[in-house]
């Protein structure tokens, strides 16, 4: 096989390696990162929680003071009723009396149904706020263990990277450029086998005569599809 295909292929292998141990460490990040958004967000629900607990306060010392006037209104129009001379007057102030009562009836309601919703409300903060303080707890064990892993991790991606400069300066500064752009935008794959005519990076057929020189093993060319560095190296087949 082409020496150069050779050393590039043992790059990639080893560029492989190091993006596995990337990927590792992004998994440990994340899944840090995701329990601390879910705290952030578990958090966020108290916050707004209290705030509707504190608009329902506003409304019932509302409704309160409505009431209190109300009730009033009713004691004071009482206190009329033994004054007035003519029926006209009485049932006027019958009328006020029971409407001011029935308003102060809905308004006394209103409070009861609003005291149940803050007594919930408060009942599910409690419960969140306690489950937040474990969660946070747990987040703190788990932000050092990552950190541990990581740290574990990155010992390993130091000696790779390492084996890959000495790799990478077997090869011309030219076709080093060419690979590692190839690798940028072709998913860190950018020297391809090619098999029964077909490119192994994009699975599209490519001219039999480029083919039939390829599988010579001593030429490599770009893919006329998407761009990669193609060679033929046959499989081999395994025993039964």
């Amino acid at each position: 096989m082409n020496e150069e295909i050779v050393q590039l292929t043992l790059l990639q292998v080893i560029d492989h390696e190091i993006d596995s141990i990337d990927s590792k460490i992004q998994e440990e990040q994340d899944a840090l990162e995701n329990r601390s958004a879910a705290l952030v967000e578990r958090e966020a629900t108290v916050a707004i929680l209290e705030e509707k607990i504190e608009n329902l306060e506003k409304e019932r010392r509302t409704l309160d003071m409505e009431a209190a006037d109300e009730m009033a209104h009713v004691r004071d129009r009482q206190s009329k009723m033994m004054q007035v001379q003519t029926g006209r007057e009485q049932a006027a102030l019958l009328k006020e009396i029971e409407d001011g009562k029935k308003g102060v009836k809905e308004k006394e309601d209103k409070i009861v149904v609003i005291m149940e919703e803050v007594e919930r409300l408060t009942a599910e903060i409690k419960e969140l706020k306690n489950l937040l303080k474990g969660e946070t707890e747990l987040l703190k064990e788990e932000t050092e263990n990552v950190k541990k892993n990581i740290e574990k991790i990155s010992k390993g991606k130091k000696t790779k990277e390492k084996k890959r400069e000495t790799q990478a300066n077997k090869l011309n500064k030219s076709l080093l450029k060419k690979y590692d752009t190839l690798r940028k935008h072709r998913n860190g794959l950018a020297v391809v086998n090619v098999l029964q005519g077909v490119c192994q990076g994009c699975f599209m057929a490519i001219p039999p005569q480029r083919y039939n020189v390829l599988l010579r093993g001593d030429e490599y060319f770009d893919c006329p599809t998407c761009q990669r560095i193609m060679y033929h190296q046959p499989v081999e087949e395994t025993e039964e």
